[in-house]
C-alpha cells in the first residue's frame, strides 16, 4: 500500500473514533447538563476538522515534483501540521473563555448545576478511546516519516488530556456535592492549558519548517559521520539541511583528489547519496559540490 494511502487510511480510522466520540458528548453535554462536557464535545468537533485538513494537504503533498514545483510538494504537509496548530488555539481560547466567564458568574454568588452521572460517563469512554487512537496513530506518523500525521495524533492526545480533565472535574462536582459543582467549569479552564501547549508545540514545529529552519543538530553530526566513512572524502562544509514536507534535503561540499578522473569523483558521490539515503530514507534531497583538494 502506498505512503499517501496508508495515511488516508490512519486518519479515517481517528476520524470514525471523533464521529462518534463527538456525538455522544454533545449528547452527554446536553442530557448531563456539563459545560466541562460540551466544551470537550467542542474539542472532538475540532478533531474531525483537522482531520479533513490532514487528508486534503497530504493528497496534495503526495503529488510528484512538476514544473511549478521543482521540490515537490511536501511543504503543503507542513502546511497541514501549521493549521492543525491555529485549530488548536482557537479551540483553547473558546474553552478557556467560557470556562473564566462561568468560574466569574460563580464567584459572583451564581449557582451551578451539577452535571448528570452519563457526562461522567462520557468522559471516562473518552479518555479509554482516544488514547488507544493516539496510540495508533502516532506509531503509523513514526513508521510513515509524517509530520501532519503525528500532528494528527497529538490532536487526539490532547483529546484524551482534555477528558481527563473533564472526567476529574465532573467526577468531583457529582461526587462531592453541590459546594464543588464548580469544578465543572474549573475542569474546561484546565483543559485550556493542555490544548494550548500541544498547539505551541505544533505551531513551532510548522512554522521551522515554514521558515528553512535547519535539521536537528544531531542529523546534522550524523550526516558528518555519513561521510567520514569515506576515506577519500575530504573536508565535509558548507552543509545546509532543512524539511520538505516529510523527507530531508540536504546540500554539501565536499573535497576529493584533484587529479581523480572526473568518473571516479562522480561515482564516489554516487556511493555517498546512496549511504544518505539508506540512513535518512530513498526520498531524501541531496547535493553534493566537489571541490578538489588543495
Amino acid at each position: 500500500m502506498s505512503r499517501e494511502r496508508e495515511i488516508f487510511k490512519v486518519t479515517l480510522v481517528g476520524s470514525a473514533a471523533n464521529v462518534l466520540l463527538t456525538l455522544f458528548k454533545f449528547i452527554a453535554g446536553i442530557v448531563g447538563h456539563s459545560a466541562a462536557m460540551m466544551a470537550d464535545a467542542v474539542h472532538s468537533l475540532s478533531d474531525l476538522l483537522t482531520d479533513a485538513v490532514v487528508l486534503l494537504f497530504v493528497h496534495i503533498s503526495g503529488k510528484p515534483e512538476d514544473g511549478s514545483h521543482d521540490y515537490g510538494h511536501g511543504k503543503y504537509e507542513t502546511l497541514a501540521t501549521t493549521l492543525i496548530g491555529v485549530a488548536l488555539a482557537a479551540v483553547a481560547v473558546g474553552i478557556g473563555y467560557k470556562a473564566v466567564a462561568t468560574l466569574l458568574f460563580w464567584y459572583r454568588g451564581g449557582a451551578i448545576a451539577a452535571p448528570g452521572m452519563v457526562a461522567l460517563w462520557a468522559a471516562v469512554a473518552s479518555v479509554l478511546l482516544k488514547e488507544v487512537v493516539y496510540q495508533y496513530t502516532v506509531r503509523r506518523a513514526r513508521t510513515l516519516h509524517s509530520p501532519a500525521v503525528e500532528a494528527n495524533a497529538w490532536h487526539h492526545r490532547s483529546d484524551a488530556l482534555s477528558s481527563l480533565g473533564t472526567l476529574v472535574g465532573i467526577g468531583g462536582a457529582i461526587l462531592l456535592g453541590d459546594r464543588w459543582t464548580v469544578l465543572d467549569p474549573l475542569a474546561s479552564l484546565v483543559v485550556t492549558f493542555f490544548i494550548l501547549r500541544v498547539s505551541w508545540r505544533l505551531l513551532k514545529q510548522g512554522v521551522d519548517e515554514l521558515l528553512e529552519a535547519s535539521l536537528p543538530d544531531e542529523v546534522e553530526r550524523q550526516i558528518l559521520d555519513i561521510i567520514a566513512t569515506f576515506p577519500d572524502v575530504h573536508d565535509p562544509h558548507h552543509l545546509r539541511t532543512r524539511r520538505i514536507g516529510s523527507r530531508y534535503a540536504i546540500e554539501l561540499h565536499i573535497r576529493m583528489d584533484g587529479s581523480l578522473p572526473l568518473s571516479t569523483a562522480h561515482a564516489r558521490t554516487c556511493e555517498i547519496e546512496q549511504a544518505l539515503k539508506a540512513h535518512f530514507g530513498p526520498t531524501t534531497h541531496i547535493t553534493l559540490h566537489v571541490e578538489p583538494l588543495k
